[in-house]
């Protein structure tokens, strides 16, 4: 059974995260990122990062606004938001990137897979995996993939002035082991809620439709910030990504 304590920070958080989201999304409306994706990249991140996201946007994501960055490249010079921005945080915000086309895929696949259980057979339910959730995953990790690689694409072609085909096979160098890294995590600490936490600790089924599930997804997105960083770092050390 599930804690009425569980239900209550459950609700909350989500609540946290919709909040930050929105006030993230209003700021960006009036101080539009110089790159465009960025300014879907923030509000979802919002969602499960909370006040840190905000913190780390005000701090340095307004150092990208339109009209700090442009006028700095007009002027030949570098932008503030790449000479202030400290290598680490630079990662951050390249794992947020990232993790940002996961968390979109993410919620987008568990929510159809929700209203239309026959995509979970469609990726292996009662065939390959006899535990919808795999198939599930299945499921999540081929939309986030998709997700992500678009999100990559439209940061590296403006940045590198690459043509449709070029760009694509660099996005998906830069992204794929990213997104796979961030996946691992976020899949790993789905798991321990699914098969430990809920089935073992409190005896109860983790259900998509429910604040707890959501909740866990909120968590997990951290454990795939933490995994993928990394894999980031090296990334933009040898230049297959782009730093931002």
């Amino acid at each position: 059974m599930i804690p009425d304590w569980l239900h209550i920070v459950a609700w909350a958080s989500l609540i946290v995260g919709f909040a930050c989201a929105a006030y993230i999304a209003l700021d960006i409306r009036r101080h539009p990122q110089h790159m465009t994706i960025m300014n879907y990249v923030w509000p979802i991140c919002a969602l499960f990062g909370h006040v840190l996201i905000i913190a780390f946007y005000r701090r340095y994501g307004r150092l990208a606004a339109h009209e700090i960055a442009h006028p700095a490249m007009e002027k030949k010079e570098t932008p503030p938001h790449m000479k202030q921005t400290p290598f680490p945080l630079k990662v951050a915000k390249g794992a947020l990137h990232c993790g940002s086309g996961c968390t979109l895929g993410d919620i987008i696949a568990e929510s159809l897979a929700l209203f239309l259980p026959v995509i979970a057979i469609w990726f292996g339910w009662q065939t390959l995996f006899d535990e919808k959730i795999f198939a599930v995953w299945v499921f999540d990790y081929s939309l986030a993939f998709i997700l992500g690689i678009a999100f990559q694409y439209f940061t590296i072609v403006p940045m590198r002035g690459l043509s449709f085909g070029k760009g694509l096979v660099q996005a998906t160098k830069a992204d794929f082991l990213s997104l796979t890294a961030w996946q691992f995590g976020m899949y790993g600490f789905m798991a321990f809620a699914h098969f430990y936490i809920f089935a073992v600790v409190l005896n109860h089924k983790l259900s998509v439709a429910s604040a707890e599930f959501w909740f866990m997804m909120q968590i997990a997105m951290v454990f795939g910030f933490l995994t993928s960083y990394p894999v980031n770092w090296w990334l933009i050390k040898r230049g297959i990504k782009e730093a931002m």
